[in-house]
C-alpha cells in the first residue's frame, strides 16, 4: 500500500461496497506486475467507484460479470472521463474475482460446428503432423474462413461440398494478396481437405481440386537490406534507457546469428549459457540448436538483463517495457519494433520486416568466403536448397559461369 499511497488512510473514504476486501489482492496484483504509482492509483480509484457503484444498485458480488462491467461503464461515462486503460482493469479485476471464487466463471459459449471441425483439424496438424501452433493456427484459419463462406446460413454438411465451391473461394481471395499469402492459403485448402477424407467424412479427395499458385524456386533474389543500414540501425539505439538496450540487444541477435523473430520471443533465460558462451534456439518445428554467442552479443544480453529487463516471474529474456510486465503476446512484437528501428534509421523500403536481417547476414557470410554449407548450418535450413537461394547473389562466383556475349569485345 504504501508503494502507492504515501498515506494509506487517502484511500480510506474509498473502501466502500462489496468489494473492499478484495482490494489488498488487486494492489499486490500491479504490484507484481510493475504498475507506475499513478496508474495504480488511478486503477484503485476506480475499483472503488465501481464497488460503490455495486452497492448503490444493490448487485451482490457473486453477480459481477462482463455485462455488469458494461453497464458500470455506461454509468461512469455520464459523469467523469473514462480513461483508455479503465476497461482493461475492470477485466483484470474481474479475472481476478474469479480465480478468488467470488464470481464464478463464465459458462462458456455454444461451440459453432465450423468451430469444432476447425478444432479437431488443429489436433491433427499439431498431434500427428507436428506442426507448430503459429503453423496449424493459420491452416485452421483458412480453413474456418472456407467453411462458414461456404455455409453461411449454418447446418454445416460437409459431404455437400464440391470442387466448384472450392475454386470459387480460391479465385475470391487469392488475388486479394501477396504469392506467398496465396500459397499458403492453397497449401492450408489441400492440407484440410485430405484430413476430412482420411477421415472418411467427404467421399471425393477435394485436395485434388485445388489449384496451385505458380512460385518458381529461384526467381526472385533474396531481399537485403543495403551496405551500412545495419551498423545504422544499432547506433541508433538509445542503449542509455532500459527500452534501447533491450532493442539492442534483440537488433543484434536478429544481425548476427539471424535469428527468427518467433526464435527471439521465445528466448528463455535458461537458454544462455554463459560457462560454455552458447545459446539454445528453439526453432520451427520446436527443433532445438544450440549456436555460438558472439562476444558483442553476450554483452548486449548481459547488459540488458542487469540494467534493462523489468523483474517479473517470467522466465523470457525479453519483456514488455510497460506495465503488465509480461513476455511479449507474440513475434509480430519483434516485426514492429524491428519496423520501428528500420524507419529511424532512414531506411525508405517497402519491407521492413525483421527477415531482412536475416538474409542480410548470410548475403555478407557468403562475400566473406563462407560456404552455403557454413550458412546453412547457421541459418539452420533443413535443406541445401533453402541456402541456395544465396548463390544468386554471390557476384565473385558467378562471374566464372558466365559466358562471354557475343560481340561483347567491340
Amino acid at each position: 500500500m504504501q508503494q502507492f499511497f504515501e498515506d494509506s488512510r487517502i484511500i480510506e473514504p474509498w473502501h466502500q461496497g462489496p468489494l473492499t476486501e478484495h482490494f489488498g489482492s488487486y494492489i499486490l496484483l500491479l504490484k507484481q506486475q510493475g504498475y507506475s504509482r499513478s496508474s495504480a492509483q488511478a486503477q484503485i480509484l476506480l475499483i472503488s467507484r465501481f464497488s460503490q457503484w455495486l452497492e448503490r444498485n444493490g448487485i451482490e458480488t457473486c453477480t459481477v460479470d462482463a455485462c455488469t462491467l458494461q453497464r458500470f461503464l455506461r454509468d461512469y461515462k455520464r459523469k467523469r472521463r473514462v480513461r483508455s486503460g479503465d476497461a482493461a482493469a475492470l477485466a483484470r479485476f474481474l479475472v481476478l474475482l474469479r480465480q478468488k471464487q467470488a464470481v464464478p466463471n463464465p459458462q462458456p459459449a455454444p461451440v459453432s460446428t465450423q468451430r469444432r471441425v476447425t478444432a479437431r483439424f488443429q489436433r491433427y496438424l499439431v498431434q500427428e503432423r507436428r506442426l507448430s501452433q503459429g503453423t496449424s493456427a493459420y491452416c485452421v484459419r483458412f480453413a474456418y474462413r472456407f467453411l462458414c463462406e461456404r455455409f453461411k446460413q449454418g447446418g454445416v454438411k460437409l459431404g455437400c461440398i464440391c470442387a466448384a465451391d472450392v475454386t470459387s473461394f480460391i479465385r475470391r481471395h487469392a488475388h486479394q494478396h501477396s504469392p506467398g499469402y496465396a500459397k499458403l492459403l492453397v497449401t492450408s485448402l489441400r492440407s484440410f481437405f485430405r484430413h476430412l477424407h482420411h477421415r472418411g467424412v467427404i467421399a471425393t479427395d477435394l485436395a485434388a481440386c485445388v489449384p496451385t499458385v505458380p512460385s518458381w524456386s529461384f526467381s526472385a533474389l533474396p531481399k537485403l537490406l543495403p551496405v551500412g543500414v545495419v551498423s545504422r540501425v544499432l547506433k541508433n539505439c538509445d542503449r542509455q534507457t532500459p527500452l534501447g538496450r533491450r532493442d539492442y540487444a534483440i537488433l543484434l541477435l536478429l544481425a548476427r546469428l539471424g535469428l527468427r523473430t518467433c526464435e527471439v520471443a521465445s528466448l528463455n533465460l535458461e537458454d544462455i549459457d554463459w560457462d560454455t558462451g552458447q545459446i539454445r534456439v528453439c526453432g520451427k518445428g520446436g527443433e532445438s540448436a544450440s549456436l555460438p554467442l558472439p562476444a558483442d552479443v553476450g554483452e548486449a544480453l548481459a547488459t540488458h538483463l542487469r540494467s534493462g529487463r523489468p523483474c517479473c516471474t517470467s522466465r523470457r529474456v525479453f519483456i514488455r517495457n510497460r506495465a503488465p510486465f509480461t513476455e511479449f503476446a507474440s513475434p509480430v512484437a519483434i516485426s514492429c519494433l524491428v519496423r520501428n528501428a528500420l524507419k529511424k534509421a532512414g531506411l525508405d523500403s517497402t519491407r521492413r520486416g525483421a527477415h531482412l536481417f536475416r538474409h542480410t547476414l548470410a548475403t555478407n557470410l557468403l562475400r566473406q568466403g563462407c560456404s552455403l554449407d557454413e550458412i546453412g548450418e547457421l541459418l539452420r535450413h533443413r535443406s541445401p536448397n533453402t541456402t541456395a537461394i544465396y548463390a544468386k547473389v554471390d557476384l565473385v562466383a558467378l562471374r566464372t559461369l558466365a559466358l562471354p556475349w557475343p560481340g561483347g569485345g567491340q
